[in-house]
């Protein structure tokens, strides 16, 4: 295989905090990149999804010529939301409007994530963030599936899951009538500011105003605690997270496990207890994923380029 020396590829990561988008070349050169809010389509309404997935990839392409990219992966939290009409349609209208007309293909944040890790096509991916996912990869696509329920129904382990039991552990405190302090003191000063003598009710109806979401925004509180309430939290997450990457049923085998999301990087409490239950458990040193756009991108190059692997090691290291 030649590779065409004007091709560019695009990548996208969509999560629910954040949509990363990077353009490079077939030899791994970053030629643009751009970044905006959260476009999960099912932890955000549609529109306000699309656009920022549109802004990200828009911020990305400003100095390219569109037609110059040749193929596009889009690696989103909640990619099944595709398949719905509607956002399609949003989708589809919005990306028209970028001036791209290369092939383009939606998958899960856990194919890009693997990528992001390895350029080996078999695996295990743990992704822990807003939400928490595993997934069993063969042939660089998904297997295999467990978690990733969304707020209402799962993510154990998350930045939410994290924030809402550090809700819950100053509502027991509360019903008791023990003083908070701590992790707990932490909590009401976030969610309730200026109000030293907070009671239960008030902190029920904090929490009840703002989007459900809006609790993985107390997982920093919980990670950057140091009081038996907040270690206790890291210590259980640690072993669901290690649960959910088990029941993909790779435990123990010699493929690579990659570790991807805010709670996994350098220095997190929760990705440093994750690594140790891991290693309890007779798993293999885990990986830790690059940038999701740049798996994504180089999802989008591997076909068009004749060294896949070096083009893996300039854009992901």
């Amino acid at each position: 295989m030649q590779c065409d020396e004007a091709a560019l590829v695009l990548g996208l990561d969509i999560g629910g905090t954040s949509s990363r988008a990077l353009v490079s070349d077939l030899f791994g050169a970053v030629v643009g990149s751009g970044e905006a809010a959260g476009g999960n389509p099912n932890s955000h309404p549609a529109d306000q999804a699309v656009q920022q997935i549109s802004e990200a990839a828009r911020t990305a392409l400003r100095d390219v010529d569109p037609a110059a990219v040749r193929n596009c992966v889009i690696g989103m939290a909640g990619v099944s939301k595709m398949a719905d009409p509607e956002f399609a349609e949003l989708f589809d209208d919005a990306w028209s409007r970028l001036g791209l007309h290369c092939p383009k293909q939606a998958i899960s944040d856990c194919e890009v994530a693997f990528a992001a890790g390895t350029p080996e096509p078999d695996g295990t991916v743990l992704i822990a963030g807003t939400g928490a996912i595993a997934a069993r990869i063969e042939g660089h696509r998904m297997a295999a599936i467990v978690g990733g329920h969304g707020w209402l129904l799962g993510d154990e382990g998350s930045a939410f899951w994290l924030g809402r039991e550090a809700v819950r552990a100053a509502l027991r405190a509360l019903d008791r009538g023990a003083p908070l302090h701590g992790l707990t003191a932490a909590v009401r000063d976030r969610l309730l500011p200026g109000t030293p003598d907070a009671q239960r009710k008030q902190l029920i109806s904090a929490v009840n105003a703002a989007p459900p979401i809006r609790l993985a925004e107390l997982a920093p509180l919980v990670t950057s605690a140091s009081d038996e309430t907040a270690q206790d939290i890291v210590r259980r997450a640690a072993r669901v997270l290690a649960d959910t990457a088990a029941a993909t049923g790779a435990a123990r085998d010699t493929s690579p496990i990659v570790l991807a999301g805010g709670l996994v990087a350098a220095g997190n409490p929760v990705g440093e207890a994750l690594r140790a239950e891991l290693a309890d458990r007779g798993w293999g040193v885990p990986l830790t994923a690059g940038p999701g756009a740049a798996g994504a991108a180089w999802l989008a190059a591997s076909d068009l380029t004749h060294d896949p692997a070096t083009l893996h090691k300039h854009l992901l290291g």
